[in-house]
């Protein structure tokens, strides 16, 4: 399979690979082994992963998405995609967590790129490229009805509760956000109101910049999730929450506006979800030619090497339909919102089973917290809810393949 990898990179990519796998081996793989019981700690300051964000910071990958005239790491534009996509992974390999951290930075720093006024790039970009514990959050998630901001409708029943109003030179947003990456820590957050109540949501909603120190944001409380524990989610209230006028990134259109990287923000996840699924894999291949069972070892039994043919097939397919949706979104062909949700779908459904079968073929030391394999199927079960769930996804696909036939799945009867 690692063939298959290194053929799709070009001679910059591999390099740059090469390198993050050293990282993730010699720096992220032992932390997370040694660290096991701290990822159980209810305490998220209890959770240190500054250091991995030093050693990320220290290879140029955490400011990738920053322009490099402010201090970020160029990467080609025309393999953008695929590049993000491939670090994504290799990260992911060592620990989702840490992977849900960095892909923040990249998302966010995109979409400030593209929207952000020159003067508000000039303050913010220098800092998240300079400061290795600097962490950007994007707060769309609300208590009701997240799935609803991913429906292929545009619905007011599926509008953002969380309400902006201009009143003289600021906006004020009342509101409270939840499960979201990076919500607990980061230090910058691009938060999404409605301005325009009853106009829907691609025609009512904007998105502001909201420093973490502003008066009447307050982050509420840690969101404990089962996998990708070393990434704090949070939940966010704003409370008569001012910021100045200049501070609207995206007035009404603001979900528009932020297309730059929802479509590759699905790949992004995919190719995560995928590291998880290559770990497993390669923690199981490694197990079962050395663990002896019934005088042999265990790949030798016909059971265990089922599954494990099983295990790289799966692997292998959802591969095959992200690195289809990365040449669709990066040549801007019309099945590119098809394909970057398939990616989504089909990489959260077949790495859960991988990650099942890893644990499974590691016997009793695979439900054992100490041995770390199980860590592989909680991480991936997350997946399998986030970006969209799978079922949101089916739904966008069929959508989009039958729009005239399609059910209705929000809005009134």
């Amino acid at each position: 399979m690692q063939d298959m990898i290194e053929r799709a990179l070009s001679e910059e990519q591999r390099m740059m690979r090469n390198t993050i796998r050293s990282f993730v081996d010699r720096e992220v793989a032992p932390f997370v082994k040694r660290n096991w019981e701290k990822e159980w700690d209810m305490k998220p300051e209890n959770r240190p992963t500054g250091r991995l964000l030093e050693g990320a910071h220290g290879i140029g990958i955490r400011a990738l998405g920053v322009p490099e005239e402010f201090g970020g790491t160029p990467i080609d534009p025309a393999t953008e995609i695929q590049t993000f996509a491939m670090v994504a992974e290799e990260i992911s390999r060592g620990d989702s967590g840490l992977c849900d951290k960095l892909t923040q930075i990249w998302k966010v720093s995109k979409l400030l790129a593209h929207i952000a006024p020159r003067h508000l790039q000039e303050k913010w970009f220098p800092r998240i490229a300079a400061e290795p514990h600097f962490l950007l959050a994007h707060c769309a998630t609300e208590p009701r009805g997240a799935s609803d901001r991913w429906l292929p409708y545009d619905v007011p029943e599926a509008m953002m509760h969380t309400k902006a109003v201009l009143q003289g030179d600021r906006w004020v947003l009342n509101g409270r956000k939840q499960f979201i990456t990076n919500g607990y820590d980061a230090s910058l957050f691009v938060v999404y109101a409605t301005t325009k109540p009853g106009a829907g949501i691609s025609k009512g909603t904007s998105s502001f910049l909201v420093p973490r120190e502003t008066p009447g944001l307050t982050v509420q409380r840690c969101n404990e999730t089962l996998g990708g524990r070393f990434s704090n989610s949070g939940e966010i209230v704003f409370e008569d929450c001012a910021v100045p006028k200049d501070h609207c990134l995206a007035q009404d259109d603001a979900m528009h506006r932020a297309a730059v990287y929802f479509r590759p923000g699905k790949i992004i996840v995919a190719a995560k979800n995928l590291g998880v699924g290559m770990a497993a894999f390669e923690a199981t291949a490694q197990y079962v030619q050395n663990y002896v069972q019934g005088g042999k070892i265990i790949i030798k039994h016909q059971a265990v090497a089922s599954r494990l043919a099983d295990m790289a097939t799966r692997l292998v397919s959802a591969r095959t339909v992200l690195n289809e949706a990365v040449r669709a979104l990066e040549s801007r062909s019309p099945e590119a919102d098809v394909l970057c949700n398939m990616a989504k779908l089909h990489a959260s459904t077949e790495v859960f089973e991988v990650a099942k079968n890893a644990m499974e073929l590691h016997g009793g030391n695979g439900v054992m917290l100490d041995f770390g394999v199980e860590k592989y199927l909680r991480d991936a079960a997350v997946f399998l809810h986030r970006d969209a769930t799978v079922d949101i996804c089916r739904f966008r696909i069929v959508k989009a393949m039958f729009p005239r036939t399609a059910g209705i799945y929000a809005g009134g009867d």
